[in-house]
């Protein structure tokens, strides 16, 4: 896993000028920093992949002359898009040889993620599986589009086709999502509330109360990244998903603990044995119940549980 890129820019001023303020070019990717991150993020469902690629863009906007730049996030959010695109193929043949089910990397976002429906709509879990079903084209005109509000010209220009195109791709791939991700959006409290009973349940190993929460057709994916054990592949079915979670976490009763924490904004769980971070257990909600399980174990990805990680749009 690719670890936080050190010539890149941050808040604690790096790439200042010899007075120590951050030179132009500095201010400005500074300035759009979070927005770029969550660009790549979306596109590429992976933390350190997304860090990789605002490295990249750093350097090419580094090497920018500013004054040939009309519009400095559009022309930051296309290197950002142009670089995430790129790296989002090489991950497609990565990933054929991924050990078990594949999850996006979870992220600790700040409680100000949560209060922006629409960006906590996108980047949760469930959404991000959704967007893994799209073309790395498709995904990009989406996420340009439906989450950042880009003009069809701006994102033709990322992406190197035609506004006609553009505009086609993007009545493709709103089809596309809108017959797979959740029924409406779901409330915080929602989800909170599903959280609570399967919490309660899982830690009283009440067999029927977990029953009570879990959709008929609910699917438990388990992601260790052949590093971590992890159920190889996908359970489906409320019995056979309750029985597998009272039985793994009936083992581990005494040295494990789960706490709520607010993942991909909105609530998740967090296990913890002996303290550590072991799983973090995200939801997708249909019409109340529980209809997706999806728990992180692979440790490579859990590096930004430790810290709120700023999202924007």
């Amino acid at each position: 896993m690719a670890s936080t890129p050190q010539t890149t820019p941050d808040d604690r001023g790096r790439g200042s000028s010899r007075d120590d303020r951050p030179d132009l070019a500095t201010e400005v990717f500074l300035a759009h920093r979070n927005l770029l991150f969550t660009v790549a993020y979306e596109m590429l469902g992976s933390a350190a992949d997304a860090e990789d690629v605002l490295q990249e863009t750093w350097l090419r906007w580094a090497g920018v002359d500013l004054g040939t730049v009309r519009e400095q996030r559009a022309y930051l959010v296309r290197i950002t898009t142009r670089q995430a695109l790129t790296r989002l193929r090489t991950l497609g043949r990565r990933r054929e040889s991924y050990v078990g089910p594949w999850l996006p990397e979870p992220l600790l976002t700040s409680p100000d993620v949560a209060e922006d429906v629409e960006l906590a709509d996108s980047v949760s879990m469930a959404m991000m599986l959704v967007l893994e079903t799209l073309t790395p084209t498709e995904r990009a005109v989406f996420v340009l589009r439906e989450v950042f509000d880009l003009a069809y010209d701006e994102i033709a220009e990322a992406v190197d086709k035609s506004p006609a195109a553009v505009r086609q791709i993007a009545h493709r791939a709103r089809a596309h999502v809108a017959a797979r991700r959740p029924r409406g959006v779901v409330s915080a409290a929602e989800t909170r509330y599903a959280l609570d009973a399967f919490q309660r349940a899982a830690e009283t190993g009440d067999l029927q109360s977990l029953l009570d929460i879990l959709a008929p057709d609910v699917v438990l994916l388990g992601d260790g990244g052949g590093i971590k054990q992890a159920i190889p592949r996908p359970i489906v079915g409320a019995d056979k998903v309750a029985s597998v979670l009272v039985a793994g976490l009936g083992r581990i009763a005494d040295t494990a603990s789960l706490r709520p924490a607010q993942v991909n904004g909105y609530p998740a769980l967090v296990l913890r044995l002996d303290g550590e971070i072991d799983t973090v257990v995200a939801v997708r909600i249909d019409d109340g119940l529980i209809t997706g399980l999806y728990a992180v174990r692979n440790p490579e990805k859990l590096s930004h549980m430790q810290r709120e990680t700023t999202l924007r749009r």
